[in-house]
């Protein structure tokens, strides 16, 4: 596996390997889970996908097989700023306005969006594997550019596993039920630099559940 960031200025490097990452969206979140979101027979895009979000893909033999999207919490395009902040602003309804309490703008601070991890890898070791690499990725590029902290909206379980890829996650605000799944989501709050890496001698590694089940990344557009 290997990890690839990029933001639009410089996708043309990598081949097709955005668009396969808008792909593999649209076979998880629509077709998987049923969101109604934008999309079309092939890919699923939405206003976030825009020149100031950032990219972190993980490929295996020149395929993708996971990815997530970044962007400042100073973006504004068109009428969207980041996804959280337009949520507190009332512009998504599904999401609610209380969900972090005040609204985030600051270079210093990030937002994680649209995680997904092929059903491809079917072990737990490989998910994980994928799984830091997308969040190592992302992290590197938020503290590249400055940020010190990433905030992302996501089951309240995926704190344990962010701290055992070794990175300070805390949940803020309050979790919500989303009424189109069912399931509780809350805003998670992370370093945007690991503090350690936790070994698996000194404490089991966390089972990475199938991204349905365990890794979901909650967002409405």
């Amino acid at each position: 596996m290997e990890n690839i960031t990029f933001n639009m200025s410089e996708l043309h490097q990598y081949g097709t390997a955005y668009f396969d990452y808008l792909a593999l969206r649209k076979h998880f979140f629509v077709d998987t889970l049923g969101w109604d979101i934008p999309h079309n027979d092939i890919y699923e895009m939405d206003q976030y996908d825009n020149p100031l979000a950032y990219y972190s893909l993980v490929l295996h033999d020149g395929k993708v097989i996971g990815g997530a999207r970044g962007m400042p919490t100073t973006s504004s395009w068109g009428d969207y700023t980041y996804m959280l902040r337009d949520a507190v602003q009332g512009k998504l309804a599904e999401i609610p306005k209380s969900i972090m309490g005040d609204e985030i703008r600051t270079p210093k601070v990030w937002e994680c969006t649209r995680l997904v991890i092929s059903d491809d890898l079917e072990s737990a070791e490989d998910r994980q594997k994928c799984l830091a690499l997308v969040v190592d990725g992302l992290a590197r590029t938020a503290s590249k550019e400055g940020a010190a902290e990433l905030i992302a909206l996501m089951r309240p379980p995926f704190m344990r596993a962010l701290r055992q890829l070794g990175y300070n996650a805390n949940l803020i605000g309050k979790p919500y039920q989303n009424r189109e799944d069912g399931r509780k989501y809350g805003v998670l709050s992370m370093s945007a630099k690991p503090v350690t890496r936790i070994q698996p001698a000194e404490r089991p590694t966390a089972k990475v559940l199938p991204i349905h089940q365990d890794l979901e990344l909650r967002q409405t557009a």
